[in-house]
């Protein structure tokens, strides 16, 4: 029996004694006593089920505002309800509760967080090609970049071994969000622009900026001079560009091209790895990509001598901003709020002069002195994490073990590695893009790389 025809049933019965209060006006007191009486209970009970259907559609309302696939709890509510009118008496408001919570449970979001503590790993999307930010040398096995050090920085602040118990997935320009939104992948962190678009279309949840890149271009000489150039992207007329699919670059390719009338044919390629062998055989006159990736390739290509003998070039314009962030899933705010502060927590340390090496002492003196933010940073939680996986009170000093502080990620991701942490731009060494005069160093040394307050 459904609630709606419960209901019908029940105000049919109680209006049938109605029928006999119509009667002749002319009947005395002593006969109307008992049909007032009946009356009055009438009207009581029909009372008493229009206040019982007002909260049961406050309860509907509520459902609808609360979840977002109400035709499965509809089942667990009509099954309670019904299975507690069939008993009787007030079972039946029983009932429908029990259906509700049950509804309920089914549909509570789990945060990406308990399902990696509880798996015991975590699985980071990343890049294989691009060195400096996700580079897998293919000899040795061993991966290195920017990106990879912010995974092993986030599986160190959530308890995790960030040498054993991180898998790192390949993602390409054209999975990487179908991989996140099936949970393929727990987060990823593969060069990836921060856009309205993919924030507000794609199931998306942008976090932590790690790097700010634009869009260049890579040229081969024998096809456009860089002196007759004027080492130009607007001398292309007519260039074959490849291009990833499924990136903000082609986008911006054709905004930029377009809006000053040069002629270009686009040739669309799966990876970088299919746009290096088409710009290496001449398919491609020129390669476009992020900055940084157009630096790491052109550093690549100029040392293992696969150009054979062509000389290569980096046109002198920035198509575009490329804010390069680490992307979780929506609606997963616990996970996505660590994502975030693991980067701002690394970002923090190096202002403060935190570093990998000293980290524990600086913890110690800041707590037993008068460094209060400095403590915090280094041995509270700050909230973060969920109520059954708050993470450690030195969760910071786990980063900071696991990858250093940012200047030391970047250190160990586009130089020689042998940055103190402390010293600032100036004192980083072999850099394959230096951080000096860029948006990536520290506020403090005129970038835009800072945190909000940790507290």
């Amino acid at each position: 029996m459904t609630k709606a025809v419960a209901l019908f049933l029940a105000l049919l019965m109680t209006a049938v004694p109605l029928a006999g209060c119509t009667g002749d006006d002319t009947v005395d007191d002593d006969d109307t006593t008992g049909d007032d009486t009946e009356l009055n209970a009438a009207n009581e009970r029909i009372i008493e089920l229009e206040a019982q259907a007002e909260v049961d559609q406050a309860r509907i309302v509520e459902l609808e505002e609360m979840c977002c696939t109400l035709e499965e709890m509809a089942v667990q509510y009509q099954y309670g309800y019904n299975e507690g009118y069939e008993d009787g008496g007030d079972s039946w408001y029983e009932g429908w509760e029990q259906g509700y919570i049950d509804g309920l449970g089914d549909v509570t979001r789990v945060s990406t967080l308990d399902t990696i503590i509880a798996r015991g790993s975590m699985k980071c999307g990343v890049k294989e090609s691009q060195y400096g930010m996700g580079y897998l040398d293919a000899g040795t096995g061993v991966r290195s970049g920017l990106d990879i050090s912010y995974c092993r920085a986030i599986a160190a602040a959530i308890g995790l071994n960030p040498d054993t118990d991180v898998e790192y997935i390949p993602a390409s320009g054209s999975d990487r969000f179908d991989k996140l939104a099936s949970g393929t992948i727990d987060v990823l962190i593969r060069t990836t622009t921060w856009t309205t678009s993919r924030d507000a279309d794609l199931n998306a949840d942008f976090a932590g900026m790690n790097f700010f890149d634009g869009q260049g271009i890579l040229v081969r000489e024998d096809a456009f001079p860089a002196t007759s150039s004027g080492n130009s992207a607007s001398a292309l007329y007519g260039a074959n560009i490849c291009v990833g699919i499924g990136t903000t670059t082609e986008g911006n390719m054709v905004d930029w091209f377009s809006s000053r009338g040069i002629m270009f044919t686009s040739v669309p390629v799966a990876d970088a790895a299919e746009a290096t062998a088409k710009f290496i055989d001449g398919s491609c006159d020129a390669f476009t990509g992020d900055m940084s990736a157009m630096v790491a390739k052109k550093w690549q290509l100029d040392g293992d001598g696969s150009m054979n003998g062509v000389e290569i070039w980096i046109a002198q314009e920035l198509l575009s901003k490329e804010p390069l962030a680490a992307v979780t899933r929506d609606y997963d705010s616990e996970w996505n709020e660590i994502v975030s502060w693991v980067w701002w927590g690394m970002v923090t340390a190096e202002e403060m002069g935190v570093t990998a090496a000293n980290a524990a002492d600086m913890a110690a003196s800041a707590c037993g002195g008068n460094d209060p933010s400095m403590c915090r940073l280094l041995t509270e939680n700050l909230g973060l994490g969920t109520t059954d996986n708050p993470l450690a009170g030195d969760w910071m000093q786990a980063v900071l073990g696991a990858a250093g502080n940012y200047g030391e990620a970047y250190d160990d991701a586009f130089c020689d590695g042998t940055y103190d942490g402390v010293s600032g731009s100036a004192a980083m060494t072999g850099c394959l893009i230096s951080r000096v005069g860029t948006l990536n160093a520290l506020v403090s040394e005129g970038g835009i790389q800072y945190a909000p307050p940790m507290r």
